[in-house]
């Protein structure tokens, strides 16, 4: 007969590490097959070179260290690490963008600082981070939606097209991003932002096809994929919704100023909700629990903040998206709001003597 002995409040019902992440990645399946749809079967390549660099990465790295390899591979966070890393990359990105970003995550983020638990910093976004520094042109050539691209692309098409740079028909990826019209194709946070920095108003950026007549074209049917997926995860209790209302809310209160502020150069709030990584970001990358804040109040801070950094990095930074510049900057402020947010020791009070 095992006793086990557990922190308080001595939950009698402990998912494990690997329900935890089954469930995450189970809840990714909904934006991940969506996104698909839109945007070309190319991410699902990414994501499986993710995870078989994952997989090998992980079980290198603990036999270097004489560690059991097949108990922390069974544990899945690699899995959702290698999952978000897929997602976050551009559809036709080549193969070996995948592969640096994922080791980089694993072997330096994850396991150079002891492995799960002890990672100060999130991987997935660690690992996008350094791709996007690194390789800024392949990481922003998104293609458009497939309803308004002149090349139709399938499932061959995105391996030959990740691995040799051409699809079977022999079309570029730079060709694949050319609409119907003729025109080369940014993403819709990426067209804004040009658009404000040569003058134009809101209203005519967002003729631009790419917009469609509801927000984003494609990119809000993902965010409400990923959104449906998160209230799976709060619904579950594999979540705490702290984090993901403190950063919607924050963006949408920023976004709303922004708009009321200045109308002609700033995106509305519902723009900033259903495009880019925001569902994705708020649900399924600010919540991990090693690199997130650890109390109440703390997560509430920790969410509220990363909003705030996207809106900001969105308005008047470099890069079109910031989630994930967003969240590294508040992992690094999570020791800082731990400590001033951590509750009070039950039966003390201020002013005690020890």
């Amino acid at each position: 007969m095992t006793f086990k002995i557990a922190s308080s409040p001595h939950l009698h019902i402990r998912r494990s590490t690997h329900d935890i992440m089954q469930l995450v990645i189970l809840a990714c399946i909904p934006g991940i097959l969506v996104q698909a749809f839109f945007f070309g079967w190319g991410n699902l390549v990414h994501i499986a070179i993710a995870i078989v660099t994952a997989l090998m990465a992980e079980a290198l790295i603990l036999h270097l260290r004489s560690r059991p390899i097949k108990p922390v591979l069974m544990d899945f966070s690699a899995l959702l690490t290698a999952v978000l890393i897929g997602t976050s990359v551009p559809t036709f990105a080549p193969w070996w963008i995948t592969v640096i970003g994922t080791g980089f995550a694993i072997l330096v983020v994850k396991q150079l600082y002891g492995g799960l638990g002890f990672n100060l910093f999130n991987p997935a976004m660690a690992g996008y981070v350094l791709l996007l520094i690194s390789f800024p042109v392949e990481m922003t050539a998104w293609l458009p939606p497939q309803s308004i691209v002149h090349h139709q692309v399938n499932i061959g098409d995105a391996f030959a097209a990740i691995f040799t740079g051409y699809t079977l028909d022999g079309y570029s990826v730079a060709q694949l991003r050319t609409t119907i019209d003729g025109m080369t194709m940014a993403t819709p946070l990426d067209t804004l932002k040009t658009g404000f920095t040569l003058g134009l108003t809101s209203d005519e950026i967002t003729t631009n096809p790419v917009f469609g007549s509801w927000y984003a074209l494609g990119w809000e049917w993902v965010n409400l994929a990923y959104l449906a997926g998160g209230l799976f995860l709060l619904k579950m209790n594999v979540i705490r919704w702290q984090i993901p209302i403190a950063t919607l809310g924050s963006l949408f209160l920023m976004g709303l100023l922004g708009y009321m502020i200045l109308p002609d150069s700033s995106a509305g709030p519902l723009f900033h909700m259903l495009t880019g990584a925001t569902m994705l970001g708020a649900f399924f990358i600010a919540t991990d629990p090693v690199s997130a804040s650890t109390t109440n109040l703390g997560r509430l801070i920790y969410g509220a903040f990363i909003g705030l950094m996207v809106f900001v990095i969105r308005t008047w930074g470099g890069y079109p998206d910031a989630f994930a510049f967003a969240v590294l900057l508040a992992n690094m402020c999570v020791p800082l709001i731990d400590y001033y947010t951590r509750p009070r020791t039950y039966g003390y009070s201020q002013g005690s003597s020890s």
